[in-house]
């Protein structure tokens, strides 16, 4: 694997967090309260940035990712892509 990203992930504030915190089953209800506390560890991350990219630049529609759902992710994409194609 580059070592590039395993260097990121090595600083990741949720390198000790247990994984399933990460994969709420839902985003409403009692998964609320999940994504709030997943985005909580994110929050003081200090790869934040580096996470997000990775998970926008692969695609990956599970989970939350530098403090994002996959729907906020979607979102964020759309406007990458439309702002490449402006400028």
């Amino acid at each position: 694997m580059d070592n590039t990203i395993n260097d990121w992930r090595d600083l990741a504030a949720c390198r000790d967090s247990d994984p399933e915190l990460f994969f709420p089953v839902s985003e409403v209800g009692p998964g609320a309260r999940q994504v709030a506390d997943a985005k909580a560890v994110c929050a003081r991350c200090p790869v934040r940035s580096q996470c997000l990219d990775y998970a926008i630049d692969n695609r990956l529609t599970d989970g939350i990712f530098g403090g994002t759902t996959e729907a906020e992710r979607r979102q964020l994409a759309r406007r990458r892509h439309a702002d490449r194609h402006v400028a």
